[in-house]
């Protein structure tokens, strides 16, 4: 293994233990947090963070052409605002890895709203099997049967409401091109969605101040969503792109899940029954059919050259043939 190849699975392996461990604390941050406001506050002090770290590095943070102010808009609105709003709300309802395993349904759905929204793509057959297939993994894990209707139901509706409004709003920034360092524009984006979250959090009766008890283990799961996994995690996330590319990166989805299951029964005592991991099965299958033409080309590059080859400033994007958006968990 060259140093090279070693380095890169640091920061992979660093990534989904970040991320994986999140749902955790999302979990946790629950016992005493209601939901929206729970993310608001993540995303207050990742933003503090980012806007800290660009200005340290001397990146640019002035939004300078109106695809700058689009990409923020919709970054904030749809893929920080939509997006956590429904994930925090559906994770009250059932186990962490939940989360994990129904978000890695993303990248999935995301070739049926690129066909839709951007007139020059085409969703190709393999892509729309693999969609199938996709949904099909949901239908396993929802397990709609009389006895599972309540509670767990609602929570999968929400979670993958949650991935519908990320593969949306990811496509929908497809269509501008920003001036700003991938950095700078996930800070602003940031920003905007913690002022979202906190005025939908302000908006619904059932998130009052006066119910909020945080207790030493709340601390600590905020301060490691928004440091962490949120700050941390996209910078991480960053280099890895930078590195070798989108496709790549965006496998970390599919490591993410099995850290959580790991994560959430050693410490919240939670398990994964047989439905569920068969469920997560059809949908990884699912995933290898949308990304067959990627999942090629990497195996052929590895197979030609002995190192990764680092993509350059072009990559440094937000790309959804790729699926390396902006906002991850």
């Amino acid at each position: 293994m060259t140093h090279s190849t070693r380095y890169i699975g640091l920061l992979f392996a660093a990534l989904a233990l970040i991320w994986g461990l999140s749902f955790v604390a999302i979990k946790t941050g629950l016992e005493s947090v209601p939901p929206v406001l729970l993310a608001a506050v993540r995303h207050d002090i990742a933003a503090v963070v980012l806007l800290g770290y660009a200005l340290w590095r001397g990146r640019s943070l002035r939004p300078q052409t109106r695809d700058d102010w689009s990409l923020i808009l919709i970054g904030g609105t749809v893929l920080i605002g939509a997006h956590f709003a429904l994930l925090f709300l559906g994770q009250q309802y059932v186990p962490s890895s939940f989360g994990a395993i129904l978000l890695s349904l993303t990248p999935v759905v995301t070739p049926a709203f690129a066909s839709t929204l951007i007139p020059s793509y085409r969703a190709r057959p393999h892509e729309l099997i693999g969609t199938v297939c996709g949904f099909i993994g949901v239908v396993i894990i929802a397990n709609p049967t009389p006895g599972a209707v309540g509670g767990r139901l609602l929570g999968v509706a929400l979670l993958i409401s949650s991935a519908v409004a990320f593969a949306v709003g990811a496509v929908l920034t497809e269509r501008y091109t920003s001036s700003l360092p991938l950095v700078s524009l996930q800070a602003w984006m940031t920003l905007l969605g913690a002022g979202i979250l906190h005025a939908v959090s302000a908006g619904l009766p059932s998130e009052q101040l006066g119910t909020v008890t945080v207790g030493l283990e709340q601390l600590a799961a905020i301060a490691y969503l928004g440091i962490v996994a949120s700050a941390i995690g996209f910078l991480l996330y960053f280099r890895l792109i930078s590195t070798v590319g989108a496709a790549e990166t965006s496998l970390v989805s599919y490591v993410v899940p099995a850290v959580t299951a790991i994560s959430g029964w050693l410490l919240l005592g939670e398990t994964l029954g047989p439905v569920t991991v068969a469920g997560f099965a059809v949908i990884v299958v699912g995933f290898a059919w949308v990304k067959a033409d990627v999942l090629r080309s990497l195996r052929r590059r590895r197979t030609d050259s002995p190192s990764y080859r680092p993509y350059g400033p072009q990559d440094d994007c937000v790309v959804v043939s790729g699926n390396a958006y902006t906002t991850r968990e």
